[in-house]
């Protein structure tokens, strides 16, 4: 497959319009239609494979959603579902949903999830708390719910006899042909919920649902989760018009979590069958699968230090199950989703035992076959299996940590894995048994573009080509486009440390600019890639400088280089950082004494342990969201990287801003916060306020009204959020 070439193009549009080129200033950067074009979003191949479905933004409003699709044989795209002709948009969402919504950090509204049917004849979609199903053949849209609870979680059945959902913490089913809904639980209420994700599994497990139908539609695996245990947190909801205490279940590091069971009902005989998890309850349902012949029901049950994941076959008829592998680490096992079983009995896995996380192929009783690939690289995550050929699909940096390519390896005969796409930049897709892909590929000078592509990487038909030629939403400051340096830079252990430079614009070389150095730092994270952002770009046309790195901690790297933060989270990650501004004072086009530093959630913590860090380089900072004392957070996420409280007194204590917060230098710091976040609760900023006033330390200050973790809902938001990091920026870096 041949990528068209971006760099002509830019060249072209240059020429064209050498005195008409723009500079992107936020105001642009937040208003419609999206700066970034048209993208292709939750893209999904029909089970007939005759059509490719997707979400694509409105034009004249980028937080709205609508379904399209497109022929694979040919024609234009089409729209399946307006979300504005099925609802205003102003419905109220349940609190269960809005909850759901932030966990899956799903910011838009409209149509923003769906799901087909079997067969590939109609689509389910879920639209402001009531389920529709359009019907591709004619185009009808049917309205099958219509309650004062919301319908959430909604499947279709395997073999799309039935719609499933839970509503109002109970789970029903109910025939797509017609009739009634059926209750399989009618307990729910209060603290007990069926067919639910609790909220760790949500928040920190990529576990986002808690029912499984078998492939016939036989059974039903559900879990029945108990919160009374988890305490409950007083959440002060402060909005623009008042406030709302909501008495939030969460579970904070150290203390009780749900109590999570997993049943299975036989629709027919109505029977129900408890799944024998073990007398430890203090462990987490982490995966639940069903084998290709639904004789076996496969558990991921992980324990609450995170360090052993054992995988369990169960009998769904007895709930007996024998474990038949067991992962174990000294530092955490990680969660994934790559556990794929196979026709004949057999399953893929991913393991981080070499160093790396790697494939491997195994019995059916857990005897290991075939290591599938190896080497000083990590996989990504698997995509597909094509069992006729014996091939995985997955997506990995191989290359390079900074792009992402799909990748096809044999699973019966291991060899070099194959490249399915062209390097240069950074590629995700969705990939059908037979191999052939959806595939979005951007790199810093091409923004996302979809398109179909055939098993041997061939493209089949744009989906959205996203061209960026004049009448594109970017096309007028396609002329001053601004492109990042990349470059490697060493930690103290030698690990590399990718990073990414990006020059103001109008860059002289014989000028001293101010840095903004934008920081995640935490786990499961990666923020250097070659990929289309054009967000830094605001930034760097107000006059500065903008750096990243990824430190240590950081995702898609090597175990050890994951690790290095175990149990003592703000430490390598700030030691990683510092080598970075060391390397900024190098350059001569940059102000030594003007380097600030911002960063939103983990990021807002890591700009508070900057700040504070002895001989911190950094003049001012931005904290957004931060979790300023890890006590507060909740129990997988904390107690994976830091263990209890009480096991790690010290770790807790050097961690918690309050106990450096001398060493904050007056002035320097603006902290942000959503006041009704309930993910890194308000009273983490709380108490940073209350001390830091206490102590008579200057600090800003910008708080958001009715906001939770995700601030930037809409683009007013999103704007006001950027435009306050920059008056802030100027004020401190520039002297403005």
């Amino acid at each position: 497959m041949i990528r068209p070439s971006l760099l002509a193009l830019c060249a072209s549009l240059a020429l064209a319009h050498p005195v008409m080129a723009e500079k992107l200033t936020p105001e642009r950067l937040f208003s419609d239609p999206d700066i970034n074009g048209p993208t292709a979003k939750g893209v999904a191949l029909s089970p007939d494979g005759k059509r490719v479905t997707y979400l694509k933004a409105k034009a004249e409003a980028a937080n709205v959603q609508d379904l399209w699709a497109v022929d694979v044989k040919g024609g234009e795209p089409y729209r399946l579902i307006d979300a504005n002709a099925l609802s205003s948009g102003d419905k109220a969402l349940s609190e269960a949903e809005l909850a759901r919504r932030e966990r899956a950090r799903v910011l838009a509204r409209g149509v923003v999830e769906y799901s087909w049917d079997s067969e590939g004849r109609f689509v389910l979609v879920p639209l402001d708390g009531d389920l529709y199903v359009d019907s591709v053949a004619d185009g009808k849209v049917t309205r099958l719910t219509q309650t004062p609870g919301d319908e959430v979680d909604a499947k279709v059945s395997p073999k799309g006899k039935f719609v499933s959902y839970v509503r109002d913490q109970n789970l029903y089913i109910r025939p797509l042909s017609g009739g009634e809904e059926t209750a399989i639980t009618a307990e729910g209420k209060g603290a007990l919920s069926f067919g639910v994700a609790e909220f760790i599994a949500q928040e920190e497990m990529d576990r986002d649902t808690g029912y499984w139908w078998s492939p016939d539609e036989s059974r039903i695996a559900y879990t029945r989760v108990d919160e009374s245990g988890v305490d409950v947190v007083p959440r002060a909801d402060i909005g623009p018009s008042g406030a709302t205490v909501i008495d939030q279940r969460y579970p904070r590091a150290g203390r009780p979590n749900a109590v999570v069971e997993l049943f299975v009902r036989d629709l027919a005989s109505g029977k129900v069958v408890q799944i024998d998890l073990g007398a430890d309850k203090d462990i987490y349902l982490a995966r639940v699968a069903w084998s290709k012949d639904g004789k076996t029901l496969y558990v991921q049950r992980q324990s609450r230090d995170q360090k052993t994941l054992d995988l369990i076959a169960f009998s769904p008829a007895s709930g007996q199950g024998k474990t038949i592998l067991t992962e174990t680490d000294p530092h955490w096992v990680e969660l994934h989703d790559d556990f794929r079983p196979l026709v004949d009995g057999s399953f893929l896995w991913s393991s981080e035992k070499s160093g790396n996380k790697h494939l491997y192929h195994y019995a059916a009783d857990g005897k290991l076959l075939a290591q599938v690939t190896k080497g000083d690289w990590p996989v990504d995550k698997v995509e597909a299996v094509d069992e006729k050929r014996g091939l995985v699909f997955f997506g990995a940096s191989i290359d390079t940590p900074i792009e992402r390519r799909l990748y096809s390896a044999s699973y019966k005969k291991p060899g070099a894995p194959v490249a399915m796409t062209p390097a240069g930049g950074w590629w995700t897709a969705r990939v059908a048994a037979t191999g052939a892909f959806v595939g979005s590929y951007s790199d810093p000078k091409t923004p996302p573009q979809t398109a179909l592509y055939d098993p041997a990487g061939k493209r089949v038909r744009w989906i959205e080509e996203n061209r960026l030629d004049a009448a594109h939403p970017y096309g007028a400051y396609a002329g001053d486009h601004l492109v990042p340096e990349y470059g490697v830079l060493k930690a103290a252990d030698g690990q590399a440390l990718h990073y990414s430079l990006l020059k103001p614009a109008g860059f002289d070389a014989s000028k001293k600019y101010p840095v903004i150095v934008s920081v995640y730092g935490g786990p499961h994270a990666q923020r250097v890639t070659r990929s289309w952002n054009v967000n830094d770009e605001a930034f760097a046309n107000a006059g500065y400088v903008v750096f990243k790195l990824d430190n240590r901690g950081s995702s898609n790297r090597s175990t050890a280089f994951k690790t290095a933060l175990d149990r003592r989270m703000g430490t390598v990650e700030v030691e990683d950082q510092f080598v970075g501004a060391a390397f900024l004072k190098t350059l001569p086009y940059v102000d030594p004494e003007r380097l600030g530093v911002m960063g939103w959630s983990y990021g807002g913590f890591m700009t508070l342990m900057m700040l504070t860090a002895e001989g911190t380089p950094f003049k001012a900072g931005v904290s957004g969201a931060p979790p300023t004392e890890w006590g507060l957070y909740d129990t997988h996420y904390t107690e994976q990287f830091m263990g209890k409280p009480d096991e790690n007194k010290a770790g807790y204590a050097a961690s918690d801003f309050l106990n450096r917060m001398d060493k904050l230098k007056p002035g320097s710091l603006m902290l942000i916060h959503g006041m009704a976040d309930d993910n890194v609760i308000f009273e983490n900023s709380t108490r940073v306020l209350a001390a830091l006033q206490k102590k008579g330390i200057a600090f800003e200050t910008m708080l958001y009204p009715g906001e939770r973790h995700s601030v930037i809902r809409s683009r007013t938001k999103g704007l006001h959020v950027m435009k306050t990091h920059l008056d802030f920026f100027d004020r401190k870096l520039k002297g403005e």
